[in-house]
């Protein structure tokens, strides 16, 4: 069967409140979000590794703090008073910062706390692994509080397939996660690379999402 056209449309990720499920490995992150008027210093680090909800933590965040998003990239271009006095500010991928823009992270973190707002930064690592130069803004970094999302259990990583195939708008048998549990990596960035495969596998060649065309995602033998 010949292969149809695939358009790499743009996903609508839902990054409420509710959208979020909590389980033991990520419920003391979340509780020090939701506690966020009570951080030391009033800043925090969230810390996890790719797709595992830093970025939805942050957008909840700031949907209950008013709090600016920018990445640290960006922030050479950014308007640093005004963020400093918007009372709260997000910087997220803190930990891949390029070097030219350590000066306005510094320069932004002083003049916030100075205003009495708060900072929240998203990262992989913990700040002491940054590979900060500017020596000021390291000692900052390794000062501040850190939450940290942990790999994924079961219940969180059924929840997460789910909340990702529902993002899609792709309805899915009962006996595909079953399927899939035991069988991928127990990581968030395996979970989307699956799903967003099986997309694009049964538009490509018109067959239905199944436990069979996930076998040969996974490169397994269907049983």
């Amino acid at each position: 069967m010949a292969e149809q056209l695939v358009f790499d449309l743009p996903q609508r990720a839902a990054r409420g409140r509710d959208d979020f499920f909590v389980t033991p490995a990520n419920a003391l992150a979340v509780a020090q979000i939701d506690d966020w008027q009570n951080w030391p210093q009033r800043k925090l680090v969230l810390v996890g590794p790719k797709g595992a909800g830093k970025t939805h933590l942050a957008h909840v965040w700031a949907a209950q703090s008013g709090a600016e998003i920018i990445a640290a990239r960006d922030l050479p271009d950014a308007d640093i008073p005004a963020l400093a006095t918007s009372g709260a500010v997000v910087i997220e991928d803190a930990d891949r910062i390029p070097p030219e823009a350590e000066p306005a992270l510094f320069h932004l973190h002083n003049l916030i706390l100075a205003e009495g707002g708060s900072l929240l930064l998203t990262a992989r690592s913990a700040p002491n692994l940054w590979p900060l130069t500017l020596p000021d803004l390291q000692s900052r970094m390794e000062g501040t509080a850190t939450a940290t999302l942990d790999a994924p259990d079961d219940a969180l990583l059924t929840a997460l397939l789910v909340k990702l195939f529902a993002d899609r708008q792709l309805a899915i048998p009962p006996r595909l996660l079953p399927y899939l549990l035991p069988r991928m990596e127990r990581s968030f960035a395996a979970a989307q690379h699956i799903v967003a495969e099986l997309d694009r596998r049964a538009l490509a060649t018109g067959r239905k999402i199944s436990d069979r065309l996930a076998a040969e995602i996974l490169g397994a033998s269907d049983d």
